[in-house]
């Protein structure tokens, strides 16, 4: 509570000093939250944050379900993918099962404005990695042999990434079973990175290896080390990928003495949907962490700024890396994951846990970088582990009328909504 007084208080302040004689974008009136899952179950949204997770008529909601929970998914385990149905009194309807999902990214669920009821998800079929494009209305499925990293606004496209390579590195962002081939025993591959896939074919091409971005990332000199990519985001107008380029050096010795990775080095980057034009986002030591396109041009990235230990909200645009804008000095310093509002003019961002075990979420307004406080939602222990954490991971639905998220605040991991009323 002291935390949002604060934050309060700096709004205040902010905006008294940066307010013009215009007056400001109102903020949105929101809503207290409500649960549109329940027990005796888990359940989470079916995709990372920030990507849409409701039907394009905005009926259904997409989510997972499982009894999984302190500890990594086992290769053996699968998820229930299900669809909430908002106007059934939130009747749950379950339409696939996945191995491939995990308790951050999910099982990387996306609508595709196709045929009505036409969705793609990660799973792994007979022992490989794929995607799986379903209409679930007829049941009629068709399985494309790379799993998705990303998906463009169309549909068309996607990006895929080594996810059993992640199982290793980040064993909270990949998948259990050798689906794909991790290439345990090379530091910088030149056959596995980001793979550009045609939705509509199920052909892939790599587009740009891990061994071409390697005069640009942090060099590995341990035998033991793995230089790997990540996530992916594609920009609007499907011209430029955002990714996250990591290395990590003892790979086997962090797992040995704290049973996961805890130490990589980040670069961020943005490349042509080609993989030409490849362009660092920050100088040495900004690193890189949460992400979202705010236009065909514009990135916002969590990173450290000026390469200190304090992470921070910045917005940036491709060619113009250097004029990078730092969002609410002093107040939103922390690694959020942080998403636009579909007019653009306001950003939501949510952190992790603090000592109290509260997880802090604010609305950012950018005209005057004025904050509106969302809430602080408790984290009960048993949901702290560190492959099994439960973030909020929000995403606004696609009219902005809605802005859903994950909690645990009421005991249990549940999806949870919140309405948006927007102030002409």
């Amino acid at each position: 509570m002291k935390q949002i007084c604060f934050l309060l208080v700096s709004l205040l302040m902010a905006t008294a000093c940066k307010q013009s004689s215009d007056s400001p974008t109102p903020f949105p009136k929101v809503s207290e939250p409500y649960a549109i899952t329940s027990g005796p179950h888990d359940h989470l949204f079916a995709s990372y944050f920030g990507i849409n997770s409701w039907s394009p008529d905005g009926r259904y909601v997409s989510v997972l379900e499982t009894d999984v929970n302190g500890r990594l998914v086992a290769e053996d385990e699968q998820a229930v993918i299900a669809l909430v149905d908002l106007q059934d009194n939130n009747k749950l309807i379950p339409i696939a099962k996945t191995y491939c999902w995990n308790f951050q990214e999910a099982a990387m669920f996306h609508w595709l404005p196709w045929e009505d009821g036409t969705c793609i998800y990660n799973d792994r079929r007979d022992g490989k990695f794929v995607s799986v494009i379903l209409n679930w209305h007829t049941g009629e499925e068709r399985i494309v042999p790379y799993p998705i990293s990303a998906v463009s606004r169309d549909g068309e496209w996607a990006v895929s990434v080594n996810y059993a390579r992640l199982r290793l590195t980040r064993p909270d962002y990949g998948y259990a079973g050798l689906g794909q081939d991790p290439k345990r025993d090379v530091v910088w591959p030149e056959d596995e990175g980001l793979w550009l896939v045609n939705l509509r074919t199920g052909e892939g091409k790599l587009i740009l290896s891990i061994a071409q971005a390697q005069n640009q990332m942090t060099s590995i000199n341990d035998s033991q080390g793995l230089a790997y990519f990540c996530h992916t985001i594609i920009s609007p107008n499907a011209k430029r990928i955002f990714f996250l380029a990591r290395t990590v050096e003892d790979l086997d010795q962090q797992v040995a003495e704290r049973g996961h990775v805890f130490r990589w080095e980040t670069t961020s980057f943005t490349c042509n949907a080609d993989g030409t034009d490849l362009r660092r986002c920050y100088p040495d030591g900004w690193a890189g962490s949460h992400f979202n396109w705010y236009d065909d041009e514009t990135l916002a990235v969590t990173a450290k700024w000026n390469a200190g230990n304090q992470w921070s909200h910045t917005i940036f645009k491709v060619g113009q890396e250097k004029q990078v804008r730092h969002l609410g000095p002093g107040i939103l310093d922390w690694d959020g994951h942080l998403i636009f509002s579909p007019d653009g003019k306001f950003l939501s961002t949510d952190g992790y846990w603090d000592k109290n075990g509260n997880r802090t979420w604010v609305m950012v307004r950018l005209e005057d970088e004025a904050i509106l406080p969302l809430g602080a939602f408790f984290v009960p222990e048993k949901y702290r582990e560190q492959y099994s954490r439960c973030d909020l991971h929000p995403r606004f639905r696609l009219d902005g009328t809605q802005i859903g998220f994950n909690s645990v605040h009421e005991g249990s991991r549940q999806v949870y909504l919140r309405d948006i009323g927007w102030v002409k």
